[in-house]
């Protein structure tokens, strides 16, 4: 079975010859350096023998739109914007994603990671910003976040139709406990969060949902449930949300993790007796159907990518 077949089998719960297994981290969050970013993710690729990419968006956190630094009030939304598919912030990260796709072929699927609406605002402006300006007029802001949708989706059609991904890595944040109820996420976030989503699945069958826990802090994590995606993503041990509970808690859906991504998780901390105990503790709770093994969250960038290749050697050793 070639890395792409049991990929997509995993993802529409068949059977496949071993499960597949997938992690990333992040080569210069704030940089694009061109080709060589793209080598550095065919370097993790070869090196650890995964079954898929997943492109970082590095270099492009802060949503770039020039009117973001005319707003001086909340009702200044309401006059933003699209930047258009030319924007160099969509080109560049589609010519990425196309470099990679290039250079492996039909081997392995690729994805793309991709934020949000209210996230690309929080990176573009800050918290304070965005949280006030909330306050003060939310449908002001809610229009942003629709007319930051529109860019997302030109970006995840260009990613899909021009550079070849088989689907994107949907990121959607925002949902912690302390920020809003579940009344008032669903209201103000989850509308264009699904509008992208929901694009994106009109173009790919093929998309990962990932829950973030970015911080530390728990998700009301009910709010994403029924977002529609192939495969589905959170943190485990942020959430207290088991990958084999999480199963059941997501529809039967395909689970990508299991790992800690933290460092004082087993995966970057333990030793490779832990590491590779810690896979079959996974495989045991979560069964080998519809199951991709990966860690709740981007890796840290000094992890030793020798720990991946011992998770690699376990489940080939499982098969």
């Amino acid at each position: 079975m070639t890395k792409r077949e049991r990929v997509i089998n995993a993802f529409h719960n068949q059977a496949v010859d071993k499960l597949p297994m997938g992690f990333w981290y992040h080569f210069s969050p704030d940089d694009d350096f061109g080709q060589q970013t793209v080598e550095e993710h065919l370097r993790l690729y070869r090196d650890t023998d995964m079954d898929f990419i997943k492109v970082m968006c590095d270099g492009y956190f802060n949503y770039p739109n020039p009117f973001i630094e005319t707003v001086n009030s909340a009702d200044d939304w309401f006059r933003m914007t699209p930047m258009g598919e030319n924007s160099p912030y969509i080109r560049r990260q589609v010519e990425r994603a196309k470099a990679v796709v290039n250079a492996v072929g039909k081997e392995c699927c690729v994805f793309y990671n991709v934020f949000c609406p209210m996230s690309l605002m929080r990176f573009g402006t800050n918290e304070d910003i965005l949280m006030g300006h909330l306050k003060r007029n939310e449908l002001a802001v809610c229009h942003a976040f629709e007319v930051i949708a529109e860019d997302i989706k030109t970006l995840v059609r260009l990613l899909i139709t021009e550079a070849g991904c088989d689907g994107i890595y949907y990121c959607v944040q925002n949902a912690e406990q302390f920020r809003f109820t579940e009344e008032e996420y669903r209201r103000i976030v989850r509308p264009a969060e699904l509008n992208v989503l929901e694009y994106a699945n009109s173009l790919s069958e093929n998309n990962i949902l990932h829950c973030c826990g970015w911080a530390g802090d728990r998700n009301r994590i009910e709010v994403w449930q029924d977002y529609p995606s192939a495969a589905v993503n959170w943190a485990v041990y942020v959430e207290q949300l088991t990958l084999g509970e999480g199963k059941k808690f997501f529809g039967n859906r395909c689970v990508l993790g299991g790992f800690d991504n933290r460092k004082a998780g087993i995966l970057y901390s333990g030793t490779k007796e832990e590491v590779q105990a810690e896979v079959e503790k996974i495989v045991a709770e979560t069964g080998t159907t519809g199951v991709i093994i990966g860690a709740d969250c981007t890796m840290p960038s000094d992890v030793s990518t020798e720990r991946f290749r011992w998770v690699r050697e376990k489940l080939d050793a499982m098969a």
